[in-house]
């Protein structure tokens, strides 16, 4: 009986490290999901090296706490800083309360959406955001979905609730933040022993695949994991062992 899990990598466009490496865990490997990041320098050119690629969604991973907005910063002061840069991911998980202005970053993520589709010349196969937990943020990117009829990936802020995307249940599965030794090709393999049993809910993998740069060095507390993943993506034994078990790697676009 054939099984579900669907593998994704988020951040291209985060620095030119990262997008070489998700070009090798999508051109060599069995990624088929990626988080596109359109308002960084490095953006054109991690679209650049995956565009042709036959049968990869490409989502838009909205961000408002890496690199500059797409907006004038002076008009959304709540999630920029007086440099214009939005605020970094450590201050939203600081505060005790949410300070998003729900109307200021509504203005950003319809700017990151009309990039992305100025950029790839088409809606995304599904919208979702970056390492921000925040209710007006997650308020914001479904009003931005719902007005361009985009499917939203939601949030499930607790580790155990599912994820819902157009109505079905996924099952959350990121194991590298905070644990740079974990091994992410015992995570696929624990996906998939799942999805035998849950034929009602989707394990979802998330990885950052990447090779390291100074930016990244510098700018991410994601690191080492980032390398682990793209070997996982590129591992010629879990993609027989996969075929094996007779899994499914799934697409959003074939939700």
């Amino acid at each position: 009986m054939t099984s579900r899990i669907l593998v994704r990598s988020d951040d291209l466009g985060y620095s030119k490290g990262v997008n070489y490496g998700i070009y090798e865990a999508v051109k060599n490997g069995f990624i088929n999901n990626v988080g596109f990041m359109v308002n960084m320098p490095t953006s054109q050119h991690g679209l650049d090296l995956v565009k042709d690629i036959e049968g990869l969604n490409l989502g838009l991973h909205t961000v408002i706490c890496a690199g500059k907005p797409l907006t004038d910063p002076k008009l959304i002061p709540s999630i920029t800083t007086e440099d214009g840069y939005f605020k970094a991911s450590k201050t939203y998980r600081s505060a005790k309360e949410d300070f998003i202005d729900f109307d200021e970053v509504v203005t950003e993520i319809e700017a990151q959406y009309q990039k992305f589709v100025e950029l790839v010349g088409r809606k995304p196969d599904y919208f979702e955001g970056h390492a921000v937990v925040s209710d007006n943020f997650v308020k914001g990117l479904r009003t931005v979905a719902k007005r361009h009829d985009v499917p939203f990936l939601d949030f499930a802020f607790d580790s155990e609730a599912h994820v819902l995307f157009k109505s079905v249940a996924f099952k959350s599965v990121m194991e590298s933040m905070g644990n740079p030794n974990y091994n992410p090709v015992e995570v696929v393999k624990k996906a998939a022993e799942f999805a035998k049993t849950h034929a009602n809910v989707i394990p979802m993998v998330i990885f950052h695949c990447g090779y390291l740069d100074d930016y990244i060095l510098g700018h991410s507390s994601l690191t080492l994991p980032r390398t682990k993943e793209v070997e996982a993506s590129c591992d010629k034994d879990l993609a027989q062992w996969l075929k094996d078990n007779d899994v499914q790697l799934m697409r959003y676009s074939e939700v």
